[in-house]
């Protein structure tokens, strides 16, 4: 009943409606604002979920893998996994 009928003229409206609906709720600290918080928390659930960037990258529609690979630093616990061990064991 309140949706709008015609598309936005920009993505800023629907990051000045995150804003404001993120600042009602008092929510604070999060480190990306507005659309783009959706955005990520999209790429981080399914990073976690098991999905590969080549999945993930046409979703958010990034032209370059190189722009999915920004949310590789999320998995820590992934790229451990990859990891080689370190010469001469833990130090």
């Amino acid at each position: 009943m309140l949706a709008p009928h015609v598309g936005f003229a920009s993505g800023c409206a629907i990051t000045m409606i995150a804003k404001e609906a993120l600042e009602r709720a008092g929510i604070h600290g999060y480190a990306h604002h507005g659309a783009h918080l959706f955005r990520h928390s999209l790429a981080t659930d399914l990073l976690r979920s098991g999905a590969s960037f080549a999945e993930i990258g046409p979703l958010l529609r990034h032209r370059s893998i190189d722009s999915t690979r920004i949310y590789a630093k999320l998995e820590i616990e992934k790229l451990r996994e990859l990891s080689l061990p370190w010469p001469g064991g833990v130090q």
